[in-house]
């Protein structure tokens, strides 16, 4: 069978755009779901111009409301992560069932992680310690 180099060239750059555009079609789903200033009508709304018209209403989604699919992006970022500290600190302070070095091997994972810094890593071992 012949099938040339250019057109296998062809194929994969068609492949690309294709996966491409998917991920830019969920992306854009997310972010319609995600969005706290929609209310549920204008959620719908927009969930079905973008699924019955996809290329038209990606493109207005993008040009209308793109400017804040970042800020809205980190915002979620920013509440994770201040969550999972929270989260860590709690646990780790408790230390439930366990003795000090564990603990203290706890703290000192969490912090070559980076998930904690140097002055929390302080003030838990300190509480882990008195």
């Amino acid at each position: 069978m012949d099938y040339p180099l250019l057109n296998a060239f062809w194929t994969m750059c068609l492949i690309f755009l294709w996966v491409l555009w998917l991920i830019l079609l969920f992306r854009i789903i997310g972010d319609i779901f995600r969005s706290r200033d929609l209310s549920n009508w204008a959620k719908t709304g927009w969930l079905i111009l973008v699924i019955v018209l996809p290329f038209l209403g990606v493109f207005i989604y993008v040009i209308a409301r793109g400017h804040g699919m970042s800020e809205r992006e980190v915002a979620q970022a920013e509440r994770q992560q201040k969550q999972l500290q929270a989260y860590l600190r709690d646990t780790v302070a408790t230390g439930e069932g366990t003795n000090h070095a564990d603990s203290l091997a706890k703290l000192a994972d969490l912090k070559n992680h980076g998930d904690i810094t140097e002055e929390e890593f302080q003030k838990a071992k300190a509480k882990i310690l008195a």
